[in-house]
């Protein structure tokens, strides 16, 4: 009984040990994500003038509507999709709240109220991308941001060619970000998210194909 005992606690400790490496490699992989996924958070936009059948601006961070609008001044593209906006705002309320005025711009503005995060903006924009019969797509959004919903958006509308357009807010401090609290705990928690991408995309793109299966004639 004696030696029986000594060989399970022998077995547990080898487990936990092995536990231990594994959490260690898990750790340092995932570590070494993190910090690749900081370094390629962009600090310019890379194509500032190129011109799209359309551009999307995502709600959720400062400066994006403002970039969208003076893009969309700009002629970069004839058309405007906000995808998540609040339900009862209209586009007479987003140009009022951003400070600009309706001029010419306001009838090349169209908005949607079903996307409540990043996977739901790429959805509800490839349905108006696909209404509208655009082809591509200039992608306005947080550089923090910029990564996941490139990734959400090629998803959900492989065929389109999207250009991303990042926006800087004043408040994220990309330059040494981990020195700073609060964009480390964004950064991170914006990293964690994008690992969650591929794994929720690869279950509703089976539980869609079980679907069709099924309900095939």
């Amino acid at each position: 009984m004696v030696v029986g005992g000594r060989d399970r606690r022998s077995r547990g400790r080898r487990l936990i040990v092995r536990l231990a490496v594994l959490g260690v490699a898990v750790g340092a992989v995932w570590a070494a994500g993190l910090v690749r996924f900081a370094t390629q958070i962009p600090d310019t936009v890379a194509e500032p003038d190129t011109l799209t059948d359309a551009i999307v601006v995502l709600t959720g961070g400062s400066g994006r509507l403002d970039a969208g609008l003076e893009l969309l001044a700009g002629r970069r593209a004839p058309k405007l999709f906000v995808s998540g906006v609040y339900r009862g705002v209209d586009v007479t309320m987003l140009l009022d709240v951003s400070k600009h005025s309706p001029g010419d711009i306001e009838c090349c503005i169209e908005i949607g109220h079903s996307a409540d995060d990043t996977a739901g903006n790429a959805d509800e924009t490839a349905a108006w991308m696909k209404k509208g019969g655009y082809r591509s797509l200039r992608l306005v959004t947080s550089s923090y941001h910029l990564a996941r919903a490139l990734l959400e958006f090629r998803l959900a509308m492989p065929d389109v060619t999207l250009v991303p357009h990042p926006v800087f807010a004043r408040t994220v401090k990309q330059d040494r970000w981990w020195a700073w609290p609060g964009t480390a705990s964004l950064i991170v928690g914006e990293f964690n998210k994008y690992l969650l991408v591929w794994p929720r995309r690869a279950v509703h793109g089976f539980i869609g194909r079980r679907t069709k299966s099924v309900t095939a004639p």
